[in-house]
């Protein structure tokens, strides 16, 4: 076995041990003296075998506790402090602890400087406010996010007195004046930021770098402009980096106290535990704390490894160790993650705009969407509702209003609320030439079996459904029919109103043999073949336009798939069943369990995540993030501006510290295959050992988000910054290591100074503070960064003289559209980041069930027709309600289309002054566009006909 010791030297390279032994080895360390951490070691190396032999007899001796000798190392200013375990356990004295809570004060004011400013709502606030004020009213909602970091913007609200009175509903919207108590619901993520600067500290403190390099550290993440904006905001990640710090520390000092042998001591299982709480918290503040829990567990197969091929470790000490980390990192983590849902579920226990998103059996669990039991026997003549088994669970609907093409019959579209014009009324279709109608509470009850012929007839407007060889409205394909609903009082049907019952073997709820034969509310599960095309009753995540209301499309498809060809009846009644109420079967849902409701909102959850995949304004791929390629647009408004981008130092030297790292690793490597020794050396292969575990969880923050196609903004590279921060600090730390001292702290402060430069130089942005147009233009370092610097006035002093207007909502009045992203107005609106949970809002009611008449076409009409001009100082400008053009169109209309928050919303080549409506703006002294124009002939006297006359002899000599 080759040695591991270095040549003697006169002085000790490293007062540390290597990381295999202080950071992530499961091995017992040696004592402090083999390892260097107050005498050089010996010339005579020691063997590996050696060492493990002692280090396995300290972890057998419960009385010593496995700790080693304290010895002394050296501290900031080249003096050596000294206490117990100061050197291998990362403990501080009352000078480091006191330089600390200086470093807290500094970032206190660099995060509360007027956490006030914008007093009105930024960004996300849309959101994530808007989630606060649906947890207080307690109606159930839908996010892709776990509910803790929500739960704690909630938190805050309800102490700051936040009633749910407002709706946080567009960006710019004014705190104020409604009196929300936003500065405290500010106040707790920019104290988890602050947070975050003495773990920056304790961390590298922990993994035995000095003092200088730990208050460095600290700095650079006190003075980085991106965590600053994101924790002075109602947003989540300062919560989810907050939360990855923590892990990362508790995880550090467990490996540090599992390394020098102290396993299964109090200590060891108290950061053990407190580990996996905090990855417990990670992952239920945004999933993307499952790369923390990846890089804890890389930590931990690296731990089992070791202590697998320690062959002084028994099997029942394995088992142990095996079964502590199951119990601390695997089964901690998910109780804590389930009991935030419990939590979740137990608040929002009312009915609200998520409940389209989950399973009738879930709906049913919430108030005020429960169901009074229902007769279980359907027969013919039954009233019932349709619901589909897969999308959702929507009604099978109809209402008065007709397709634009096709048929240009009745419309039948899937509906996800409950509804009069849901109710279906099924027919016999066996009789060629039935009545019109039957007495139903004369008639003898019949069953409906599978292989029954029926007809469904829509109650509320007296047609039947229908299908027949007519491609549908907007899945135009021929293996799909149209479905619609056709008829008139009177009118028995034809026999494209027929179809087919085919009763599945699987049943919903309780297990129901009969529900298998003939059916049944709320068990039988059936699809309806249409008897003349074969084709089956479908519906699919396809929404129709706004002439359907956006609801569901609903046709008759020859080739189907199972699950959307499914149907279940949820409601039924019947005469002869109401007339012995006590005689008939009553059914109800079956209420679902806790982990039925959990599995299933957290499978919504990442079936919708995943399909984010639209484009937004300030997306950005995760190629671009370490170089800080953009940033974001927050919030623009009163000749100010918030725009989330980094601190140019701290990201670029993050990010050329982990090109070092990993260029000279490659050379180290290949010096080992020429026969260098580096890697054996203490010196190297301690800082080895802290930059790989600071490069794996980088990596693992960062590199997944490449797989991912769904919408990624800068914000997501943060949890991975911070790991960069590190990977600099150790790099700084071992440059600095050979140099003086004082040298050390003079090429820190350099280092500070720079990040402290650049974050006061773009301080305007994350602060919403006054700003030139001039420093601006300045400041775009790169042309990628689009804020804009039109926002801001000309000079300084007119922020002086200009009291802040009163926020209020914010309108595109510019007509600028598209471009107005890189050239914008004052008034520009930046776009939040799309809720897909909060795009199906369900349409008002009176659209569904209003009648087709004279004040429908006239609507029309005024869409399509062209108005004659008027008088241009009479016409009004009508507003355009268009649909924005684009993937970049900045306007918050994008979010929310029930509402037109101003801009040029046109086509691509419509012009931006153009008309609106079919109306247009004249102005005064002008002809209007294509309007014939007479012009009186102009006449020449004698003089200029001469003269005209001569020019043209001239230039036909010329």
């Amino acid at each position: 076995m080759p040695s591991l010791s270095p040549p003697h030297q006169s002085n000790p390279i490293t007062r540390r041990s290597p990381l295999s032994y202080a950071l992530s080895s499961s091995s017992p360390a040696p004592s402090s003296s083999a390892m260097g951490l107050g005498n050089p070691l010996p010339q005579t190396g020691i063997s590996k075998v050696t060492i493990e032999s002692e280090a396995d007899t300290r972890l057998r001796s419960s009385s010593s506790g496995g700790s080693a000798k304290s010895g002394q190392s050296q501290a900031f200013g080249g003096k050596r402090r000294s206490g117990s375990g100061s050197g291998t356990t990362g403990k501080m004295g009352r000078r480091e602890w006191m330089i600390l809570g200086g470093i807290v004060l500094v970032g206190w004011w660099v995060r509360m400087y007027k956490i006030g400013r914008p007093s009105s709502v930024v960004f996300d606030e849309v959101h994530f406010g808007g989630f606060a004020m649906k947890y207080i009213k307690r109606k159930f909602f839908m996010d892709v996010h776990p509910p803790l970091a929500k739960l704690l913007i909630t938190l805050s609200a309800w102490i700051g007195g936040f009633d749910g009175g407002f709706d946080f509903k567009d960006i710019g919207k004014d705190y104020l004046e409604p009196g929300v108590p936003y500065i405290t619901m500010r106040f707790l993520p920019a104290l988890l930021g602050l947070a975050l600067i003495p773990l920056t500290f304790l961390t590298l403190i922990s993994l035995r770098l000095s003092l200088a390099t730990a208050i460095l550290g600290s700095l650079l993440i006190t003075f980085e402009n991106a965590l600053i904006t994101q924790s002075r905001l109602i947003l989540l990640d300062s919560y989810l980096v907050f939360f990855t710090g923590l892990t990362t520390f508790f995880w550090v000092r467990f490996s540090l106290h599992d390394s020098e042998g102290r396993a299964f001591t109090a200590t060891w299982w108290r950061y053990l535990f407190l580990t996996g709480l905090s990855l417990g918290a990670v992952v239920s503040c945004k999933w993307v704390g499952l790369f923390t829990i990846a890089m804890v567990g890389v930590g931990t197969l690296r731990q089992l490894w070791l202590l697998l091929g320690n062959l002084k470790v028994t099997p029942r000490q394995y088992i142990r160790h095996f079964a502590a980390r199951t119990l601390c990192l695997i089964v901690v983590p998910a109780t804590f993650y389930a009991l935030m849902f419990k939590i979740h579920f137990w608040v929002l226990n009312e009915s609200g705009d998520g409940d389209g998103f989950m399973s009738s059996e879930f709906q049913h669990t919430l108030q005020g969407h429960g169901m009074e039991d229902t007769y279980a026997d359907v027969g013919l003549g039954s009233k019932i509702s349709i619901r589909h088994v897969h999308t959702q669970g929507g009604y099978l609907h109809s209402h008065a209003h007709p397709y634009p093409g096709g048929s240009k019959q009745q419309q039948i579209t899937l509906y996800p609320h409950r509804d009069e014009n849901n109710v279906w009324r099924i027919v016999n279709a066996s009789a060629a030439d039935g009545p019109a109608s039957y007495p139903w509470d004369e008639l003898p009850f019949e069953y409906v079996l599978t292989g029954s012929k029926i007809r469904l007839e829509h109650v509320t407007s007296e047609k039947r459904l229908h299908s027949h060889d007519v491609r549908p409205p907007v899945s135009e394909v021929d293996f799909q029919n149209e479905v619609s609903g056709y008829g008139f009082p009177g009118f028995a049907g034809d026999a494209n109103d027929d179809f087919i019952v085919e009763i599945a073997h699987q049943t919903r709820g309780k297990r129901d043999r009969q529900a298998r034969h003939r059916l049944k509310t709320l068990r039988s599960q059936f699809r309806l073949r249409h008897a003349l095309t074969g084709c089956y009753l479908f519906s699919h995540k396809v929404k129709l336009p706004e002439w359907g209301f956006e609801q569901q499309e609903v046709t008759c498809n020859k080739n189907p798939t199972w699950e959307n060809s499914l149907w279940f009846i949820e409601t039924n009644n019947h005469a002869q069943c109401a007339a012995v109420p006590f005689d008939a079967d009553k059914v109800n849902y079956q209420k679902p369990s806790f982990f039925e409701k959990f599995f299933e909102l957290n499978a919504v959850m990442w079936r919708t995540n995943a399909g984010l995949t639209e484009r937004h304004a300030y997306d950005s791929r995760p190629q671009s993030w370490p170089v800080l390629r953009r940033g974001i647009n927050f919030w623009v408004k009163d000749h100010r501006q918030v725009y989330l981008i980094g601190n140019p130092f701290v990201w670029w030297s993050s990010t050329l510290a982990i090109a070092l790292y990993l260029g000279m690793r490659a050379l180290l490597v290949l010096r080992e295959k020429r026969g260098f020794r580096d890697l054996h050396k203490p010196k190297i292969a301690f800082y080895d050992e802290v930059c790989t575990f600071c490069i794996i969880g980088w990596a693992l923050h960062y590199l997944p988000f490449f797989l991912m196609q769904r919408q990624l903004f800068l914000h997501h590279y943060l949890p991975a910054l911070y790991f960069a921060v590190l990977l600099f600090c150790t790099v700084f730390d071992y440059l600095t290591s050979s140099i003086k001292p004082r040298t050390r702290i003079q090429v820190g402060a350099v280092v500070l100074i720079l990040a402290v430069w650049n974050w006061n130089h773009w301080s305007p942005l994350t602060y919403a503070g006054p700003w030139s147009k001039g420093k601006c233009e300045k400041g775009k370092w790169l042309r990628t960064w689009d804020f804009s610097c039109n926002d801001f006035y000309e000079d300084m002093s007119m922020y002086k003289g200009t009291a802040a207007m009163p926020s209020q909502k914010v309108e595109l009045e510019d007509g600028l559209g598209a471009d107005a992203l890189t050239t914008t107005m004052v008034e520009e609106a930046p776009e939040p980041i799309k809720n897909a949970f909060e795009a199906v809002d369900p349409p008002p009611e009176e659209k569904t069930v209003a009648p087709v008449g004279p004040q429908n076409e006239v609507q029309m009409q005024e869409s399509t027709i062209a108005l004659p001009l008027a008088d241009p100082s009479e016409a009004p400008i009508q507003e355009d309600t268009r649909a924005p053009v684009g993937v970049d169109a900045g306007a918050p209309a994008v979010t929310d289309g029930s509402e037109d928050d101003g801009g040029w919303h046109g086509g691509a080549e419509d012009d931006a002054s153009g008309a609106q409506g079919g109306s247009e703006k004249v102005d005064e002294g002008k002809a209007p566009i294509g309007a014939k124009v007479q012009v009186a002939e102009m006449g020449l006297d004698q003089e200029q006909k001469d003269l005209v006359e001569e020019a043209l002899k001239a230039d036909d000599q010329i």
